[in-house]
């Protein structure tokens, strides 16, 4: 049966943990608060505390540069790669500590403490990514310390906390922005705190023409997107006998975006980097998302907390893109017929017919249509035992994903018109359920014996991963079902050591865990043992952090999608690749240098990276790999310098973000099929024009690099070029 026959109001049916805060020893528990058990951290906690790689991004840090684009955020965390795709971040490529990027499947994304993936489980590739522009606070953990989140353990958690509801009676905030490439923002909320009741709501839209331009045509290529939120919060009288809150959020979102798979050619992409093929005239991204979330908080005493979130997500998309190209051909015979080849080996028919070399063209456009349902209830319990504070979490979770895909045929003519030749029927190209349900308990408890901490945890999880396949030529027949049951138990360890007030040393282990995918009984889990050492030092002005890790897995997973140009026939496999040694070196530090009436701060991010493939193997996700060889679209260095300046009323900053070269394909050396090295640097100026407004002028990639994002696709897809907006903002 599909998990889509059950309704929110029935989700009260199941169990589950909340991610919450890691809560230090305190003589007396913290009231109850919903926003507590969003975060990670918590408000009381420090991150120099946390027992292994832990990085908050504040509201401020947000705001510095306003990116909507969260991987531009992320790229001051040691230890997080980003692969850039359409420029804007609309689907985001997130890794942590060599596991690969693409559509962040090997991390856990949480809002608001909730798996926020459209199928964590069933399909983790994530194609939808929340709104970053409006989120309040991001925090991001690595190793040891996100031992308590899954289901992936194996690279680290992102947890994104959206606006909470104001402190005040009545506060808001109006921001606008518009700037080249038809690119505008409209961001505001309003909200604030009563007796019992408060309330929030927001509202975000941005939207651009983009940078690109489809050869032969004046269509734009860019995308609208809006997101609203609102939240309603109920609190008992001070004088209650138990201290509670309730919490409703509800989120829509939507997109309309005219992006593409399609990339260059080499040669295209030297002579006109910021073009796209006519083939791809028709390619749009539409979605849809909505998200209700109920969270209870309760002071049970004043050692004991408890806190329980119900939620479900809905979440529609349609990619209707080209995903092949074909060509004409008579064989020896002299019968005609089209001959398709896939987006790696048609990219080049698409130049020539662009170039004027071929009259005509044939394509397939396929509509990636997809539904997915998330849901599930959380709760955690924070015990406060003096010298130990202990965690005890349970969490229920269901989540799918239904395809339901079809092809059309297009035929391109010498005026580079695109017609319909052929419809396709929905359902005959991909018509299957991917399913999951899976319980998850965990215990953490933190112990405090004079200056060591040691962090000691638990996880526990019991998955079923299910496939309905139908036939897509005679779909009369009954389904293919296939289904996986996994049972795992994943130990963590970890100890810091207060050397001296300043002085922090920390390290761990523990075992990384991803599932299979639904529908492959011979792919095995996604084990490792993840280990780190290093030390945090802060002082007055200065911090700085420098920590090593490996991450020895026995057997690493590669997913096969079509944002990976995967071959039609293997997209949703999965692949065993044995094992993989990952090891590195993340460093940080920041000064705050103060000469009276003007500030300068100094941030600086390093992250040095070794990959290798154990054993040599043979398949059609990962094609030859020997032993030695370097995995693909994990930089060896990276590093990232912000420097700031800022008076009374002003302030300036400038980013200079430096990526090395990647492979695109497992191999050792220097090969054409690379991703190049580059560095963009980005400017940011602001200026308050009264107390309550300010005004910001803000230029992306200030020196105009033009550099190659990645070979992802099975061509070059190229960076965001320079980008100029002129902001304003009003707060009351």
């Amino acid at each position: 049966m599909s998990i889509k026959s059950f309704k929110p109001a029935l989700l009260s049916m199941a169990i589950a943990s909340t991610i919450s805060a890691n809560v230090f020893a305190d003589d007396v528990a913290k009231e109850a608060s919903v926003g507590e058990q969003f975060t990670i951290f918590g408000s009381d906690t420090s991150v120099n505390n946390i027992p292994g790689s832990a990085h908050q991004l504040t509201q401020d840090d947000l705001e510095k540069f306003d990116y909507s684009d969260i991987m531009r955020s992320l790229t001051s965390i040691p230890g997080v790669y980003v692969l850039e795709e359409d420029g804007y971040g609309l689907r985001a490529n997130i890794g942590m500590r060599g596991t690969g990027q693409n559509r962040s499947e090997k991390v856990t994304i949480m809002e608001d403490g909730v798996l926020a993936a459209p199928a964590p489980y069933a399909a983790p590739s994530a194609y939808y990514f929340p709104t970053a522009g409006r989120m309040q606070q991001v925090e991001v953990l690595k190793g040891t310390s996100s031992a308590m989140y899954g289901p992936r353990t194996t690279g680290g958690v992102v947890n994104m906390l959206s606006r909470q509801i104001p402190e005040e009676a009545l506060a808001g905030q109006i921001k606008v922005q518009a700037g080249q490439d038809g690119f505008a923002k409209l961001h505001g909320f309003i909200g604030g705190q009563g007796e019992n009741v408060s309330s929030l709501f927001e509202v975000f839209r941005y939207q651009a023409d983009g940078f690109k331009n489809i050869n032969h045509s004046n269509q734009d290529t860019g995308f609208v997107k809006n997101d609203i939120l609102g939240k309603v919060r109920f609190n008992t009288d001070g004088d209650a006998t138990f201290d509670q809150e309730l919490e409703f959020k509800v989120k829509y979102s939507d997109e309309d975006s005219d992006d593409t798979y399609m990339g260059l050619t080499q040669a295209d992409f030297e002579s006109d980097p910021y073009s796209r093929y006519s083939a791809s005239q028709k390619d749009n991204m539409a979605t849809e998302h909505l998200q209700l979330q109920l969270s209870h908080a309760i002071e049970l005493s004043e050692r004991f907390n408890l806190g329980t979130t119900v939620y479900h997500n809905d979440f529609s998309r349609n990619w209707y893109k080209t995903s092949k190209i074909g060509q004409l051909e008579e064989d020896d015979e002299g019968n005609s017929s089209i001959v398709y080849q896939s987006l790696s080996k048609g990219t080049q028919l698409a130049s020539d017919y662009d170039n004027g070399m071929i009259d005509e063209l044939y394509t397939q456009v396929k509509a990636n249509n997809r539904d997915y349902l998330s849901q599930g209830i959380q709760t955690v319990l924070d015990a406060d035992l003096n010298n130990h504070q202990l965690k005890l979490g349970i969490r229920y979770h269901q989540d799918e994903m239904d395809r339901y895909q079809w092809v059309d045929k297009y035929y391109l003519d010498a005026g580079y018109n695109m017609t319909l030749t052929s419809e396709g029927t929905p359902g005959t190209d991909s018509n299957r359920i991917d399913s999951a349900s899976a319980l998850a308990l965990f215990i953490h408890d933190e112990w405090t014996i004079g200056k060591f901490v040691v962090n000691a945890g638990l996880r526990y999880e019991d998955m079923t991963l299910e496939r309905e396949d139908w036939d897509t030529e005679d779909r009369s027949l009954p389904a293919k079902t296939s289904k996986n049951t996994v049972e795992v138990v994943l130990p963590s360890l970890a100890m810091t050591y207060h050397l001296t007030d300043d002085l922090v040393l920390l390290g761990g282990v523990q075992k990384g865990f991803a599932p299979p995918s639904p529908g492959n009984e011979e792919a095995t889990n996604e084990e490792s043992l993840n280990y780190e050492l290093g030390a945090r030092y802060g002082k007055n002005a200065f911090n700085a952090e420098a920590l090593v890790f490996l991450s020895d897995y026995d057997n690493m997973h590669g997913n096969c999608t079509a944002s990976q140009n995967c071959d039609d026939d293997n997209i949703g496999e999965q692949y065993n690749t044995g094992e993989v040694k990952i090891t590195g070196i993340e460093l940080k530090t920041g000064y705050l240098f103060d000469f009276n009436e003007i500030s300068m701060p100094i941030d600086l991010t390093y992250t040095h990276t070794q990959t290798e493939f154990s054993n040599s193997f043979k398949s059609d996700f990962w094609g030859v790999v020997q032993a030695g060889d370097e995995f693909p679209y994990v930089p060896e260095n990276q590093f990232q310098l912000t420097l700031g300046l800022a008076g009374d009323k002003w302030r300036t900053n400038v980013l200079v973000r430096y990526t090395g070269e990647m492979r695109s394909k497992a191999g050792v050396g220097a090969s054409e099929d690379n991703v190049n090295a580059h560095t963009v640097v980005d400017f940011v100026a602001s200026y308050d024009i009264a107390k309550n407004q300010q005004v910001r002028f803000s230029v992306d990639n200030l020196l105009d690099e033009t550099y190659m994002a990645t070979r992802m696709h099975g061509s070059v897809m190229v960076g965001k070029p320079q980008t100029l907006s002129l902001g304003y903002q009003y707060n009351f």
